[in-house]
């Protein structure tokens, strides 16, 4: 095999290869069928047909040189002639006979006279006997064949499969050796450990053969989109020096039922021929989702099949065959019991989100190749992308030189990489949506409320920036958070409180400075209501059901979303809407109540807003902070135990992350 990659479509079809000749045998043996279901063309079906249709008593097969002592006799009254038969009709009494003689010579003038003679009636058909034949029965096949491999070359055009082979791996595996090695994957020690042993045994597989050990035959690499698990498979096989035979789930579906087993087949044909090699079957679940899913009516019969041929081949591996198994998925919980018992994917190695160290890790390694300004602070930029995968963060990477390279800097800086951040969480900032000035207002006093009460509030995160410019799918506005520690896992109940208060101070904003409420708050209302429902129904943290769970989500560990099942009465319902509405309501009082004392700070922090359109969250500290010191408050800044990082100045341009993207704010 080539160093890199291969044509893998080693097996060989007869058909396949000589598609003519395929094409050839199949008519010739139609016709065949033809003849002998049918009868013959001239001398058969429809020629009986129509000496019927004139009342014909009887048939009579006779010699040529008897139909031409019929002539004579005056027996016949019609004949038609034909390259290979006579056929004539004559009257013997009342009876009307029908004689056919398929024997006759290819030229005989005096027939023709003798007919003239006689007065007969008679009629031709020109042709060239059997090879016209052939070419009137073989036009409508051909035109019919031509269909069918003009549809079945589109079905597996990129399949691998050819004329009568669609059922073949072929071009659908992609064999190489890659050059991923280890230390290009970061953010994933743990399942970096993991794996290694099974570098060690595919590069030295008589090791354990040897002792009688047992190498896991299967890995399944579990986590959410984006993480790196198809990274860490190739560094697996990059590692090792083996061949990597790289194929999606959904690859093996096709609509021929038994093409999905046959690719399986050839799958593991092909990788136990280039042994020691690494099968890699990414979103597995495509075709290993549990058999008992299809309900009382049963599943997809060729998935099934499918699923059945890799559970047999997995199982057909043996001890000194040098193959491992590798497969993806983000949904873990469909998968077939059977596919993840011992002996066929032995571990399950979890690919999660990286932490704060892991997203550093991740960001130098995809900077190796940009030109970062030395001014510019990867840390700050790992703690501002908590929660982001690794995928994410090399698009920031990207989207940064993209930034830099299109106001033709040098350079990347920190602007560049904070604005590819905020790109990534609200969207396109849009300078050139015309608002009028009274919506201008509405979203700075908005936006205004939201920052006062993010800065007042116990268990909140500190303002990073707001700005009323719009961005993404209808923000007209935003603030931005960004967290203060490294790595968050958890939430306690008053910061969930504290978000629940951030997220209503927008729409008690409006309420006291403007007067009026607007649409622009619907979304923070929605995840406030939201976050209420799930502490009383996820959490335990409410009197209505005490520490009852009374909601789950079957969505899967790794994907939000999902259905939510529900397991309660109406009565405990109700309860919950009304407990619902009722904290919505205490925090809403508590929230009118603190921006009224602070109504001065609203009214200067959103008349800077109006003039600048952003400010950083130091500027909002620093407005919090001198409204307290003109009036002789003490102060309630939440985070005055936190060093404040942030450069304070006022900036026209826009430069970060939205955790209040809103609708029509």
């Amino acid at each position: 095999m080539a160093d890199n990659k291969k044509d893998n479509n080693d097996n060989k079809n007869f058909f396949n290869d000589n598609p003519l000749l395929a094409f050839a045998i199949f008519s010739i043996v139609v016709i065949l069928l033809f003849k002998v279901f049918i009868g013959e063309p001239n001398g058969g079906g429809f020629n009986q047909m129509m000496g019927q249709s004139m009342g014909v008593s009887m048939t009579k097969k006779v010699s040529y040189s008897e139909v031409k002592k019929l002539v004579e006799k005056g027996v016949i009254k019609k004949v038609k002639i034909t390259p290979t038969t006579i056929e004539a009709l004559g009257e013997e009494g009342d009876k009307k006979i029908r004689f056919i003689a398929e024997k006759i010579p290819a030229s005989d003038p005096g027939f023709i006279k003798m007919l003239d003679k006689k007065g007969v009636e008679y009629s031709g058909v020109m042709g060239n006997g059997f090879v016209s034949e052939m070419i009137s029965m073989l036009l409508p096949i051909f035109i019919f064949f031509a269909i069918w491999i003009f549809l079945a070359k589109r079905m597996s055009k990129g399949m691998g499969g050819g004329i009568l082979g669609v059922g073949k791996a072929g071009k659908l595996i992609n064999s190489e050796k890659p050059n991923t090695k280890f230390d290009d994957v970061a953010g994933v020690d743990e399942a970096k450990d993991e794996v290694k042993e099974i570098v060690d045994f595919l590069k030295y597989p008589e090791r354990y053969i040897a002792l009688g050990a047992k190498i896991p035959k299967g890995v399944l690499l579990v986590g959410p989109p984006g993480t790196g698990k198809t990274l860490l498979a190739k560094a697996v096989a990059g590692e090792a020096s083996v061949p990597f035979f790289s194929v999606s789930g959904s690859s093996f579906i096709e609509m021929f039922v038994g093409v999905g087993a046959s690719r399986v087949r050839d799958l593991f044909e092909q990788a136990k021929k280039e042994s020691p090699s690494i099968i890699f079957i990414d979103e597995i679940d495509a075709i290993g989702k549990s058999r008992t899913s299809g309900g009382p009516m049963g599943g997809n019969d060729e998935r099934e099949q499918t699923l059945n041929q890799l559970l047999a081949e997995m199982d057909g591996f043996g001890t000194d065959t040098p193959v491992i198994v590798l497969a993806a998925t983000n949904r873990p919980e469909v998968l077939d019991p059977a596919l993840l018992r011992a002996g066929r994917f032995d571990r399950q190695v979890l690919v999660d989100k990286p932490d704060y160290e892991g997203r550093l890790a991740i960001l130098k390694i995809h900077s190796k190749d940009v030109k970062l300004s030395k001014e510019v602070n990867l840390e700050e930029i790992a703690k501002a992308t908590a929660g982001l995968a690794g995928a994410d963060l090399a698009n920031i990477i990207n989207e940064a030189a993209l930034l830099a390279g299109r106001q033709n800097k040098k350079e990347i800086e920190q602007s560049d990489l904070m604005e590819a951040i905020e790109r990534a969480f609200v969207g396109l900032e849009k300078k050139n949506r015309k608002i009028n000035d009274l919506e201008k207002r509405i979203v700075s006093y908005h936006e205004s409320g939201h920052a006062l009460m993010a800065e007042l509030t116990e268990g909140a995160t500190r303002v990073t920036k707001v700005s009323i410019i719009p961005r993404g799918l209808g923000a007209l506005g935003y603030t931005l958070h960004l967290p203060d520690e490294e790595n968050r896992f958890l939430k306690q109940k008053h910061e969930l409180m504290a978000e629940i208060d951030v997220l209503l101070g927008g729409r008690a904003s409006e309420e006291i400075f403007i007067g009026d409420i607007s649409t622009g708050a619907g979304n923070d209302l929605q995840r406030a209501t939201d976050i209420i429902k799930d502490m009383i129904t996820k959490y335990g943290m409410s009197d209505v059901a005490g520490l009852m769970v009374l909601e789950k989500n079957s969505g899967g560990a790794f994907l939000n979303g999902g259905q939510t099942i529900k397991d309660y009465s109406e009565k405990t319902a109700e309860a919950i809407d009304v407990a619902v509405k009722s904290l919505l309501d205490e925090r809403y009082k508590f929230v009118k109540e603190t921006l009224s004392e602070y109504g001065e700070a609203i009214h200067k922090m959103a008349g800077v807003l109006l003039d600048v359109e952003v400010i950083e969250g130091c500027k909002v500290r620093e407005i919090i902070e001198e409204f307290e010191k003109e009036h002789n408050k003490p102060s309630r800044l939440a985070h005055n135990d936190k060093p404040d990082v942030q450069k304070c100045a006022i900036k026209e341009d826009s430069n970060t992350e939205d955790t209040d993207k809103r609708d029509g704010e």
